[in-house]
Order: C-alpha cells, then sequence, then structure tokens
C-alpha cells in the first residue's frame, strides 16, 4: 500500500468560487508543466461534462492523494461518486458557504456505514 501513496503530494478540488480560493489561498493551488491545475471552480454555468471530465482527471492522475468536492458539486456527479471505490485519491466531499455538509449524502460515509452494518 505505500508504494501506492509514495508520488501522491496534492490535493485536488473541486467547487464553488470561495470554497475553491480560499483552499487556494491555503497553498493548495499546483499547476504542472502541461498547464494542468489541481482545482477546478464551478458555477451555474459549468457544463456537467467538464465537472465529470476533471473529476475524472483528477482520479486517474498519480500525484493527487485527496479530493475535496463540496457536496453541492458531489450532488452533480452522485452517480460517478457513488461507483468510485479506489482508495487513492481519496474524495472527502466538504460543506460549501451556500449549503451545509449534509451526511446523508456523502457517499464515502454511506460506504463506512455499510462496512459496519450501521444502516442501508
Amino acid at each position: 500500500m505505500a508504494h501506492l501513496q509514495k508520488d501522491r503530494s496534492l490535493i485536488a478540488v473541486l467547487g464553488d468560487e470561495d470554497s475553491v480560493t480560499g483552499l487556494l489561498l491555503a497553498g493548495i493551488g499546483h499547476i504542472d508543466s502541461k498547464q494542468k491545475s489541481n482545482f477546478l471552480v464551478v458555477d451555474s454555468k459549468t457544463p456537467l461534462a467538464k465537472i465529470e471530465e476533471s473529476f475524472e482527471e483528477f482520479t486517474n492522475r498519480k500525484d493527487v492523494a485527496i479530493i475535496l468536492i463540496t457536496q453541492q458539486v458531489a450532488d452533480e456527479i452522485r452517480h460517478i461518486l457513488d461507483d468510485y471505490d479506489q482508495a487513492f485519491p481519496t474524495i472527502l466531499e466538504i460543506p460549501s458557504k451556500d449549503r451545509p455538509y449534509d451526511p446523508s449524502k456523502d457517499s464515502v460515509l454511506k460506504r463506512v456505514q455499510r462496512l459496519f452494518g450501521e444502516g442501508a
């Protein structure tokens, strides 16, 4: 398992402008030599295909350890999140300024609850 995490040093983020900006100010921003960033600002004009494409890109990158995704954006790609079963990168749903965290929607939390027999 250690070899899987050896080169994973980045946190990627998908979310609203305020959430992404705050995380970038905290220092998670990175743009590689191919001009690929580890973040995507999602607003009402962002096409679903772009969100899905960015999520797939982040999950396939070997340098990303964690993907933070605001729950509002996660709801838009819930059909993909529910099928995601890899250990790395780990997906963590976070609240946004406009919407509080709802644990009943969190795919990872649901998986953990099923593992421990606590819920449907």
